[in-house]
């Protein structure tokens, strides 16, 4: 069979099996089978899968991810998320401080977590209800913390760069450096966007806000485990003590003891968050497996490589392939969720993207700002649909929606950064070599 059959045959297999409803891990197994069964016997597909199947499992850098959902859900199911909350908002005095307050604890549980949607869950199922009661509007009030979840994935540890990292081949440390100044960066933007918003929109805001202070011993208690957990996290990976998975395990255990020991954790919500972490893997392991054989049936046929080929003799600019490239990605994100794009579609792109001459490490930042904008487009944007929930019933998907566009701004500006100064991702990967 021609490549372009092959390339063809699968996408539309896929769509096929996706829109009947079957699960999208399912769906990726089913549609790569056919075309398996074309240069292998039935009785040796059966093998090749299993190897497939087992070769994930047992990847040592995969290890990291079933860590770092513990960890995050340990973190969600303590206290320690939502007094990380309470502290910025109480701390900061100013007009629209529990605004800049949840995008300053999102960034927080970022530095600790690599989920976008439990960084919404963990701090949006505090300061929702909370930002409601003092006054703000329902639209700020949903739309910062749905867009406020995105920094979780752009802040070290990230999933979605671990993912990249994997099927990409690049170094998990040196996209994990590379996504500290832009997440950081993209955190100033939404507090200029929550600005500019209390400018044109006053009424959203309250003027004065009534917050008991903290004490010095809450103040410890709230800021320390965070801290302590990021520059376990931080040092370990960039100070070549441990691998990111061995990071990772010594981070869980820090998070256990802490949560334990200061974050009022029980023994039943311990348990949740273990049955959590195993559903959450059941899903990815099964999705890591289809897209590894998925991906074994592109490469045999030379997919990525016929059609980088193709795609170069059109002898577009460099820039206009990555314009093409990330407009593919917005609209594809309105239909998937990141996980499912990054080990669908990341085979063919990413060697059309070196093929133009981009570094790989920035791609992997971009590609991530990009899949951001996904967990916040409907009718398949994750984030919308978590703040929805937990405002049980007060606020609307439609104003969830409209509250996220001047954070979905702030994010395609966070791009055209990142293209006009590529060294906004790739200086500290540079200084840490």
């Amino acid at each position: 069979m021609e490549w372009y059959e092959v390339g063809l045959g699968l996408l539309g297999l896929l769509v096929l099996l996706i829109g009947i409803g079957l699960p999208i891990p399912f769906a990726l197994a089913a549609a790569s089978l056919p075309f398996l069964w074309q240069i292998q016997s039935f009785q040796t597909s059966l093998v090749s899968s299993q190897l497939k199947l087992w070769s994930v499992w047992i990847n040592y850098i995969l290890l990291a991810v079933p860590l770092f959902v513990f960890l995050g859900e340990l973190i969600g199911r303590s206290h320690i998320g939502p007094r990380l909350y309470q502290f910025l908002h109480q701390g900061v005095r100013v007009r629209g401080s529990a605004a800049y307050g949840s995008i300053g604890a999102c960034a927080g549980f970022g530095a600790v977590s690599g989920s976008s949607m439990v960084g919404s869950l963990t701090i949006g199922g505090v300061a929702l209800p909370e930002m409601l009661r003092l006054g703000y509007g329902k639209e700020l009030s949903s739309g910062v913390l749905a867009a406020g979840g995105t920094l979780s994935v752009l802040l070290p540890p990230s999933l979605i760069l671990l993912f990249y990292g994997i099927v990409t081949d690049q170094s998990i440390g040196d996209l994990f450096i590379a996504g500290v100044i832009p997440g950081l960066l993209l955190a100033t933007l939404f507090s200029v966007v929550v600005m500019i918003w209390g400018v044109i929109h006053p009424d959203d805001i309250p003027d004065s806000e009534q917050a008991a202070r903290m004490t010095l011993f809450q103040i410890a208690a709230t800021v320390g485990p965070i801290a302590l957990i990021g520059l376990v996290i931080v040092v370990a990976i960039y100070g070549g003590i441990a691998t990111p998975t061995e990071a990772a395990a010594v981070a869980a255990l820090l998070t256990v003891i802490l949560a334990f020991g200061v974050g009022g954790l029980r023994w039943e919500g311990f348990k949740e968050a273990l049955f959590s972490t195993m559903r959450t893997m059941g899903y990815l392991g099964l999705l890591l497996s289809a897209g590894t054989l998925f991906g074994f049936v592109l490469t045999y046929y030379r997919v990525p490589q016929e059609f980088t080929e193709l795609f170069l003799s059109f002898d577009l600019s460099p820039y206009t392939v990555l314009a093409i490239v990330l407009l593919f990605y917005i609209v594809l994100g309105m239909f998937l969720e990141p996980v499912s794009m990054t080990f669908i579609t990341l085979p063919t792109i990413f060697p059309l993207m070196a093929a133009a001459g981009f570094d790989l490490i920035w791609f992997g930042v971009v590609y991530t700002v990009t899949m951001e904008i996904a967990v916040l487009t409907p009718p398949v944007g994750l984030n919308l649909y978590v703040i929805q929930g937990i405002s049980r019933g007060q606020v609307s998907i439609g104003q969830v929606i409209r509250g996220c566009l001047p954070f979905i701004g702030a994010l395609v500006l966070l791009i055209g950064l990142l293209v006009a100064f590529p060294q906004l991702a790739l200086w500290l990967p540079e200084q840490m070599q």
